[in-house]
């Protein structure tokens, strides 16, 4: 086993852990109190080591499904949605009470595909979770199946886990499931497939060996896995696959234990960060600053505050990628704007402790934060 199997989980500070349906739910016949309560335990012992956790969780369908005495998942999108509004509010509760039995408080947030891909929402969500970091509150998400349809649906919680893991900048995602980990053929019908303790997220033999199909009360499968990996990897945080139930899973892979199936990203989450910030071709606008503020974003890679900015050009929206420029014309870094341009050209020389009565609200006190800002130069 690689050095980079026991430091993944070890080094990681900002961990996502998805667990699934089958889970969740105990194959369907309800909540499963006492495994939701281990994962709670752990999570909270997690918190207090300086971990940051973030749980994705499926599991609000097949208890909705349970609490209605439906025994086979429907199909028209509609009764999915109801199943979904009835089993989010004991999915919510269940976490709640475990989490704070361990001394942690837990928050509710659904998010669609929209909240992901509209440039501002993204922001929002990200702050929110952040936030709840910083208060020391574990975030329990799940698709807002309640308002969702075929065209907006992540699918499957896989690729909602992997998503969190990008909008957050975490190094790890864990995926709990009711297999070991990876196998190179399906275990269940072939007793020769043989297990797989580590691999390159985003290795295109990997989907070769996974399989599509997944249990009935979940749409996932292995398959859904393996790209959630390559997803993730794409912000530099590498992926386990293991299996849910393994006594203390998360305590022991967080002292650097080998469970599971380890998918390395190839690229570490500096690096892929920077990467992504450079390769935005068409800048939708630019900051000039003063001196001051370029030496301290330059140098000590500070976040840009409004009093620094003395010019905004161009037309831009809350969570374009915009250009700063130093006083001579020069680009000097990249980052995400917190202000779209025509707030941004009011905040121009003026204190963070303006915005508000400028705006009539306030995002951030930052134009752009120091974790969506790259020095190019």
């Amino acid at each position: 086993m690689s050095d980079k199997s026991s430091s993944v989980l070890h080094d990681a500070r900002r961990i996502v852990v998805k667990v699934g349906s089958s889970l969740v739910t105990n194959e369907g016949r309800g909540l499963d109190e006492q495994a939701i309560g281990e994962w709670s335990r752990q999570l909270a012992a997690l918190a207090r080591d300086g971990r940051e956790v973030i749980m994705v969780s499926s599991g609000a369908i097949a208890e909705g499904m349970k609490r209605l005495g439906w025994t086979t998942r429907p199909h028209e999108i509609h009764e999915l949605q109801a199943a979904a509004a009835v089993g989010q509010m004991g999915l919510a509760q269940m976490y709640e009470t475990k989490l704070r039995e361990h001394g942690m408080g837990s928050a509710q947030v659904l998010l669609t595909h929209a909240d992901l891909a509209d440039r501002e929402r993204y922001l929002n969500a990200r702050s929110t979770l952040l936030a709840l970091l910083r208060l020391n509150v574990v975030p329990v998400i799940n698709e807002n199946d309640t308002v969702v349809n075929d065209e907006i649906k992540f699918g499957d919680n896989d690729t909602l886990g992997a998503l969190v893991a990008n909008l957050v900048e975490a190094d790890a995602l864990v995926i709990l499931t009711d297999q070991k980990g990876l196998y190179s053929a399906d275990p269940r019908k072939d007793p020769g497939a043989t297990f797989i303790h580590e691999a390159r997220a985003g290795d295109p033999a990997l989907e070769a060996m996974a399989g599509g199909v997944g249990s009935s009360l979940g749409r996932g499968g292995m398959i859904t896995k393996i790209l959630a990996a390559k997803r993730a990897a794409g912000s530099g945080a590498s992926t386990v696959i293991a299996w849910g139930r393994e006594t203390d899973c998360l305590l022991r892979l967080a002292r650097g234990e080998a469970i599971g199936t380890l998918l390395v990203a190839p690229t570490q989450k500096s690096q892929a960060r920077k990467r992504w910030m450079a390769d935005h071709l068409q800048l939708r606008g630019s900051v000039t600053v003063d001196e001051g503020a370029a030496a301290k974003v330059r140098a000590e890679g500070k976040s840009l505050l409004p009093i620094g900015m003395t010019a905004v050009e161009g037309e831009f929206s809350r969570g374009d990628v915009i250009a700063v420029r130093d006083p001579s014309g020069g680009e000097i870094a990249r980052g995400l704007a917190n202000y779209a341009s025509a707030e941004a050209r009011l905040l121009c020389r003026r204190p963070s402790a303006e915005i508000e009565r400028l705006l009539g609200y306030v995002a951030e006190p930052e134009m752009i934060h120091r974790t969506n800002l790259v020095v190019t130069r």
